[in-house]
């Protein structure tokens, strides 16, 4: 059997080509998805700052839960924390106690804004010893107002430098540069006790470098240290685990580099299935009298079925091999499209392995086995004398089998829709939104010639009145439904799965824009980062009616993760209307928060989750609003919001309406870096995530059109004898073009019909469960562009390979032999 497939496929490379294209790009996506999935499970980042530190002791980097399974156990999940948690300065004096230990350090770390230059880290110049740092020129810091800069600073000693931190604005004299400078991160080193005062944490350091008294037992020593903090709440890091936690954006960047891997691979995968499947079927349909004529001289269905099988592997193998190899490149160029995108820490190096390709070979190998032995199913099973007949004229019906997997796949789909609308956080419609646009396509794959046959004649019937070659490319329609299915699902999929995913994404932002424009009540805005001082400052402000501090964060209960906005509570309704539906904003304070509507709490409830850092709280239930995308899933009170973030600066919203916008800006002067802007918008809540998306949704699409192009190319070079009989009938060029542009206009828009409805069902059901509307919103120029680019599309991929038909001799054609 092997030698016949090898001779298939050398006389029939043209039937292949498409599989192989498909399969090609398949496995070069898995690739990329995988090795993406396998830097999240075993990346690790470098310490730097850290460096030069044996063992380190910092906060526990991830808040730990403990989950009821329903049957009486519990399973504890761990996910990364998005701050920093503190430990007691006491555990350093605890340290020096345990035997092998030679000297500790402490740090204090904490951010500093410097006009210019953006984000700097702040730390104690005792703590320099953990890279170590040493000085180039001058001397340590002595005095609050001293300070020593790193060498990419650019600062001359007897240099000052403005800087903006949470406690206000100061001005600092460069005393000392030092030698060395870090890839990824800029550091300035004040006095200890000013860099204490600046952190805001009175008793707590950041972390605490161990030296043991012996290099070689730095192993025994970290173990003792850890029996030293059990009960802390402190973690030990040694080697490259001292990274985690000297960037505290490295676990949440391997956890989103698994999620995103495994949500961008799966969807490749189920669009790769149903490319691999059409491209088989269509390659099987145009060798039909083949499999006709070898079921006629006694080759049996379970030959026939091993010929295809053996084909699909040997084209599989070609194909996947060098489109693993090509997929490491991808994954290599996705990796540092997501560092740039800052969706993870770009010193998260990428882990090349062979899991991936190995992974990705065999999956995509797998599809293409199982693409094939699907599609051969029907020609296989005939008799000898019905396979010539089915080969010499298309099967009227489509087989039962396929009908009833449609009709359970749309089922299915409908199940999900319905779920989907009730669903009301991201983290649960995020996956489900395309798995249900995906199954609506599936099930149109399965139901393509029943569809094509229904919609072709309403689609014909113009084109049959116009005549001429208008006429033709409606018999062609009508005669060539099972082809047409082929054609038409691609396109579908295309057309849904990019509408869908994008408009997902306008549909959430939409709403957000809305609600958090009608929710700002406020006069002015200020911003970007704004110290405590900066907001009193304006509260003395004559004509000032209410200053509301607003920090955006995350935390996290056992099932989920939850936006939250942490405000000032006093003048609260002066600034910001929540649109609250059941409770008052007038009891929110401490040991109290409000939450948006469908989180399924409401006022009294009580609700317990970890804070940024890991810190667990309970707050009571006071009210609760609609307006959660716009402002976040939470409100809590700015206090406990600013002690649990890294930066406790954000934006400021005034309401002062007999105030001119030259006086807050005169009153905030002595903050540098600050601005004031009349009321437009509501202040910025950035996700971050939305060019990730963006990006993923490109990768997605442009596999599918890849699909598309790849169909409609195969189905032109299998009607190239129907071509040249055309042309040998008086036919021009010309003609024969028009008639196939007529037809493939005609499949582009059955296509946009059936995409529009799968996507417009789905965002529907995703627009009811996450806005609270049933109205999607769509950007009518978002969705002309995807329906103009697809049909363009397809009349690339029909009229080049048309072309390239027509150059060759009628004749010679006609006589070739097949």
């Amino acid at each position: 059997m092997f030698s016949l497939a090898l001779s298939t496929l050398r006389h029939r490379r043209a039937a292949f080509a498409g599989a192989f294209v498909a399969l090609f790009c398949a496995a070069a996506l898995v690739t990329a998805c995988g090795m993406l999935m396998d830097t999240g499970l075993r990346g690790k980042v470098s310490p730097e700052r850290y460096a030069g530190t044996p063992v380190v002791v910092a906060g526990d980097p991830q808040s730990h839960f403990l989950k009821d399974k329903g049957d009486g156990e519990f399973k504890r999940k761990s996910k990364p924390n998005t701050a920093r948690a503190w430990i007691p300065e006491a555990t350093a004096a605890r340290l020096r106690a345990v035997p092998g230990v030679r000297s500790i350090v402490t740090e204090v770390s904490f951010p500093v804004m410097v006009p210019g230059a953006g984000a700097v880290e702040g730390h104690g110049w005792e703590s320099a010893a953990l890279t170590p740092f040493t000085l180039k020129a001058g001397r340590a810091p002595a005095a609050p107002d001293e300070i020593v800069v790193d060498a990419s600073a650019g600062r001359p000693v007897g240099a000052k430098i403005n800087v903006l931190t949470s406690l206000g604005a100061g001005t600092y004299r460069v005393v000392g540069v030092t030698a060395q400078r870090l890839d990824n991160q800029t550091v300035m080193f004040f006095a200890g006790a000013e860099a204490r005062r600046l952190a805001g944490h009175p008793g707590k350091v950041s972390a605490i470098g161990v030296w043991p008294a012996n290099a070689d037992a730095t192993a025994a020593t970290a173990t003792a240290v850890r029996n030293a903090v059990r009960e802390s709440g402190a973690t030990v890091q040694t080697g490259k685990d001292r990274g985690r936690v000297e960037f505290l954006g490295s676990d949440s960047g391997r956890v989103k580099l698994i999620s995103m891997g495994a949500a961008l691979g799966g969807t490749s995968l189920v669009v790769a299935l149903l490319a691999v499947v059409g491209t088989f079927g269509l390659a099987i349909q145009q060798r039909e009298r083949e499999m006709a004529l070898l079921r006629a001289i006694a080759a049996t269905p379970r030959q026939l079925r091993q010929m295809i099988g053996k084909e699909a592997l040997l084209v599989g193998l070609g194909a996947t091999i060098p489109g693993a190899v090509t997929g490491l490149l991808l994954g290599s160029w996705l990796h540092g499209a997501f560092a740039d995108l800052d969706a993870i820490p770009a010193n998260l190096p990428l882990v090349v392995g062979p899991f991936a390709p190995i992974v990705a070979v065999t999956v995509t190998v797998a599809a293409a086995w199982l693409a094939a032995r699907i599609s051969a199913r029907r020609v296989a099973r005939l008799r000898p004398v019905e396979a010539l007949g089915e080969a010499a004229l298309a099967p009227a019906r489509t087989p039962w089998l396929r009908v009833v997997a449609g009709v359970v796949v749309f089922a299915g789909a409908v199940v999900l829709t319905f779920v989907l609308r009730g669903i009301h956080t991201e983290a649960g419609s995020g996956p489900l939104t395309p798995l249900t646009a995906l199954l609506y396509a599936t099930s149109i794959g399965l139901l393509g010639p029943v569809l094509a046959r229904v919609t072709v004649g309403l689609v014909a019937l113009p084109l049959r009145m116009a005549g001429g070659v208008g006429g033709l490319a409606a018999a062609n329609l009508r005669t060539g439904a099972r082809r047409l299915a082929a054609v038409i699902t691609p396109l579908t999929l295309m057309i849904a799965l990019a509408s869908t995913l994008l408009f997902a994404q306008t549909t959430v932002k939409g709403a957000a824009d809305s609600q958090a424009q009608a929710g700002n009540v406020a006069d002015f805005i200020l911003g970007p980062a704004v110290p405590a001082p900066a907001a009193e400052s304006v509260r003395r402000v004559p004509g000032v009616r209410a200053v509301t501090e607003i920090l955006h964060s995350r935390v996290r209960s056992t099932n989920s993760p939850y936006s939250v906005q942490g405000v000032t509570p006093a003048g609260l309704n002066h600034t910001m209307d929540l649109d609250v539906r059941s409770g008052s904003l007038a009891e929110f304070g401490d040991g109290t928060m409000a939450v948006r509507e469908n989180l399924g709490l409401k006022v009294g409830d009580k609700k317990s989750f970890s804070m940024a850092d890991g810190t667990p709280v309970t707050l009571r239930v006071v009210a609760v609003y609609k307006r959660g995308l716009g402002f976040g899933d939470f409100t809590l009170p700015h206090a406990l919001v600013a002690a649990h973030v890294d930066v406790p600066m954000g934006t400021v919203l005034v309401s002062a309406p007999s105030v001119s916008r030259d006086a807050l800006s005169k009153a905030t002067a002595a903050f540098p870096g600050l601005n004031v802007q009349e009321r437009a918008t509501a202040p910025d809540k950035a996700d971050g995530g939305t060019a990730v998306n963006y990006l993923s949704l490109a990768l997605i699409v442009a596999f599918a059109a890849i699909s598309m192009v790849n169909t409609l190319a195969m189905a032109i070079a299998g009607r190239v004898r129907e071509i040249a009989l055309l042309r040998l009938a008086g036919a021009t060029k010309r003609q024969v073009l028009r008639t196939l542009g007529l037809e493939t206009w005609a499949v582009a828009l059955i296509a946009a019909v059936l995409g529009t409805a799968i996507a417009l069902v789905t965002l529907t059901a995703f627009s009811t469960g996450m806005t609270g509307s049933a109205t999607p919103h769509i950007p009518l120029a978002g969705y002309a562009a995807i329906i103009a680019g697809s049909a363009l599309l397809a009349l690339l991929a029909t009229t080049v390979p048309a072309r390239a038909a027509l150059r060759a001799a009628p004749a010679g054609v006609i006589a070739a032999r097949e």
